[in-house]
């Protein structure tokens, strides 16, 4: 299993359900919010609004909560939230970029760090791993949508720059200033895809062994339990053997 995404790597385990549905439409809420302040409230003029609003959908947050969210940016009292990035390294030794949105960067730099020192992990200074990832735009697909040749034809006829299928769905990647470009090419074809977001894609992989991969989902999963983490990328690569030992 590859890690570049926080949401196909960790939302696999079973547990407390109800509390990671709401964590999750939190996260969603908050970026739709911030997407509306920072543009146009109009989904279709806004691209960074229509990507959250699809990843929404695909989220399966309701409806109404979708235009609250969007709604809460037209107030003049609302929290302002910023986007921190962080950077460090987990078990094991891989890379890992924590990307957030905050109202309150002490609390988040704080909770980061303890996740962190205590799952095996440790910060490093700004720009201390993002120079082995590339920064690229990224449109996700069901494998429902197609097979990975009629994918992989469309995504070249759209101009995207690269393709990989698996079981789980397809992955589209595109140079981060063609993204929503790309995505409306798509979109008659394919129809609408269940992310579009900016990513950070590893250049190389880092294989980790049953012992660091527990701890590697620990600290994921305590990441992933902030409000405040919007999305960990990271180089792990763990083999279907320690995952089926990991249950």
């Amino acid at each position: 299993m590859a890690g570049h995404s926080k949401f196909k790597n960790i939302m696999r385990r079973k547990g407390a359900q109800d509390k990671k549905r709401a964590s999750l439409f939190s996260k969603l809420s908050r970026e739709i919010t911030v997407a509306a302040k920072m543009g146009m409230p109009d989904p279709a003029m806004n691209a960074r609004l229509r990507a959250a609003v699809i990843a929404a959908r695909a989220g399966g947050m309701p409806k109404d909560n979708i235009e609250r969210s969007i709604k809460k940016a037209e107030g003049s009292d609302g929290a302002i939230f910023e986007e921190i990035r962080y950077e460090g390294f987990g078990p094991g030794g891989v890379a890992l970029i924590i990307e957030t949105l905050t109202d309150n960067r002490n609390r988040t730099a704080t909770n980061v760090r303890l996740a962190m020192s205590k799952n095996g992990g440790n910060l490093g200074a700004p720009g201390a791993v993002s120079h082995s990832f590339d920064r690229l735009g990224l449109i996700s697909y069901p494998a429902s949508a197609g097979d990975s040749d009629t994918l992989f034809e469309a995504a070249l006829e759209a101009g995207a720059e690269d393709v990989q299928s698996s079981d789980e769905g397809h992955e589209i990647w595109t140079a981060q200033e063609a993204l929503h470009e790309v995505a409306r090419a798509l979109e008659p074809v394919l129809g609408e895809a269940e992310g579009t977001k900016l990513a950070w894609r590893p250049q190389t992989m880092v294989a980790v062994e049953e012992g660091d991969a527990e701890q590697l989902f620990k600290l994921l999963d305590a990441l992933d339990d902030d409000d405040d983490v919007q999305t960990v990328w990271g180089n792990y690569e763990v083999s279907d053997e320690v995952m089926e030992k990991l249950g």
